[in-house]
């Protein structure tokens, strides 16, 4: 089977934090689970790096959107190697690959009957003497009535027509914005809304978030919108007449789950085409980003009329997560960042507690005291000492090699039908409850071997000793099968310990005899200490 998933592009303005990671650590357990299982795999994601965010960074520090957007990009890459992301293909929409596939698709699309030229009045600030992208207009939302951009309100999450912002000014100055008449290509967005409604209304089995508000937006009505903006920082529209004029953002960023996956069929000798109309593809997002998954990019799908283009099938949008009870806010500073916390904690401890414990289907807080609960109680307490007090065992009283024995059989069949509930949980989006099933499996597995007591029948009643070790062997090996989309690099340990080739979606056995190697501890102890250290750092007091 082929598999799309598509992680959301960030925005490579500032350093991610662990918002961001909740929302896109699917997309990494996704594509382990895949790889598992056999698929063929294309996980690709990027660094949004056009875009008014990049250029008013770039301008604050006195740099070019190039030397901003090239920074970031480098530190994200670095992040998502650091904590396990296995991307195929990671780009930026800087990238030559990017660039030269969204050129040659907007030249298709104003072909396909659905784009239209049309002059319409937009935001100009006569002070900054400069057209203004929708970011750079500040106002209050006309749906909610609460502060918003022209590009979105993150209070309702619509996307406001900016010339509907009420009492808008300039972000940059302060000053009212003028509107002045300016030359732009459509999509008729409004033209497709049949298609889009028979579409949304065939995916039910969105998590909530995705379907409600992408209903909401059909029911409250459509609009076309603008494929091309008066930007000097982007890419270039195709078309005569519109030099000196970019290709709107949110028109070519989703683009680059295209571009991307297009890339990797050139590397390998496939036809993109093929590919795309037959993966199955899931989209991983935050719950802001929801409409353009949902809406915008199905438009832009369907409005390439020369060629037939899959619709997402999944749409795995999780909600917000706060940090000690409140928004993370990166203005303020008050944020966990990734590249921070990475530096000081194990990245399978990240993961475990983002997955455990994230935003999945509702808002969660991040708390120190809780990240250093879950690692000390779960990771380190009852999954690390179960592997480690089982293998030590064996070095102990067995020279070192799993017994020749039988073993216990109702394991072996809780394992297997793990497999396949695991699975189904993975592929439904339910990722915490996957988690939570096999952390089951670890908690009755230290269970047995606290009840069998082989430290006691090593002696009095060695069959059964012998067929208790081998049971957690197993037990053992396949925990580090199971686990792999989650936690990768305690996986691997493992595996390297039971000198496993490579984690595989089926129930696997270690024969007698073999000997463990390396053996060591999975996870050091956290020391409650760093709970008030580290909630000092974050109100600024370290």
């Amino acid at each position: 089977m082929n598999v799309l998933i598509g992680n959301a592009w960030p925005y490579a303005n500032g350093s991610l934090h662990i918002g961001h990671m909740a929302a896109l650590l699917p997309g990494a357990v996704l594509a382990r689970y895949f790889r598992a299982k056999g698929d063929t795999v294309f996980f690709v994601s990027g660094s949004d790096c056009h875009g008014t965010p990049v250029a008013i960074r770039a301008k604050k520090e006195n740099k070019t959107p190039q030397e901003i957007s090239d920074y970031y990009h480098k530190e994200f890459t670095d992040c998502f190697l650091r904590l396990g992301f296995s991307y195929d293909m990671y780009g930026k929409t800087s990238g030559a690959e990017h660039k030269g596939f969204v050129t040659d698709f907007h030249k298709k699309l104003y072909d396909g009957g659905y784009v239209y030229e049309e002059s319409v009045p937009q935001a100009y600030c006569p002070v900054c003497e400069q057209f203004l992208p929708d970011r750079y207009l500040k106002g209050i939302c006309p749906h909610c009535r609460k502060a918003a951009r022209g590009d979105q309100c993150e209070a309702c999450g619509n996307i406001p027509d900016p010339k509907t912002l009420i009492q808008p000014v300039c972000s940059l100055c302060g000053n009212i914005p003028e509107f002045r008449p300016s030359k732009h290509l459509y999509l008729a967005v409004t033209r497709m809304k049949k298609v889009l409604g028979e579409y949304i209304e065939s995916h039910g089995e969105w998590r909530k978030n995705a379907y409600e508000m992408s209903k909401r937006y059909l029911q409250e009505g459509l609009r076309d919108r603008s494929l091309t903006r008066d930007l000097d920082w982007g890419i270039d529209v195709p078309k005569e007449g519109y030099e000196g004029k970019k290709i709107y953002i949110w028109a070519e960023n989703v683009l680059g789950y295209l571009s991307m996956c297009h890339t990797l069929c050139l590397r390998f000798g496939m036809d993109f085409y093929e590919f795309w109309n037959s993966a199955v593809q899931y989209y991983v997002h935050g719950k802001d980003n929801i409409p353009f998954h949902t809406l915008i990019l199905p438009s832009l799908l369907f409005g390439r009329t020369d060629v037939t283009l899959k619709f997402p099938d999944r749409i795995i949008s999780s909600e917000y997560l706060t940090l000690e009870g409140r928004k993370i806010s990166t203005s303020e500073n008050r944020a966990v960042w990734v590249k921070d916390i990475l530096d000081r904690y194990d990245p399978d401890s990240i993961r475990y507690f983002l997955i455990a414990s994230g935003p999945e289907k509702r808002d969660t807080d991040f708390t120190w005291r809780e990240f250093v609960h879950s690692h000390n109680g779960e990771l380190l307490g009852a999954y690390g000492n179960f592997v480690n007090r089982s293998l030590v065992f064996i070095q102990k009283y067995f020279e070192n090699k799993v017994p020749d024995s039988p073993v216990n059989l109702d394991f072996i069949r809780q394992i297997q039908k793990l497999y396949t509930e695991t699975g189904e949980r993975i592929e439904q989006g339910n990722f915490k409850e996957a988690l939570e099933g096999i952390f089951s499996l670890v908690r009755a597995a230290n269970k047995y071997f606290d009840e069998e007591q082989p430290w006691i029948t090593v002696k009095s009643d060695n069959n059964k000793c012998k067929e208790t070790l081998n049971t957690c062997v197993q037990i053992i090996a396949n925990l580090s099968c199971l686990l792999e989309p989650f936690l990768p690099f305690s996986s691997e340990k493992v595996r390297r310990m039971l000198k496993i080739e490579k984690p595989v979606w089926q129930y696997i056995h270690i024969p007698s005899g073999r000997e463990p190697e390396n053996v060591n501890i999975l996870f050091q102890r956290i020391d409650k200490k760093v709970i008030e250290e580290e909630e000092a750092r974050l109100h600024g007091c370290i």
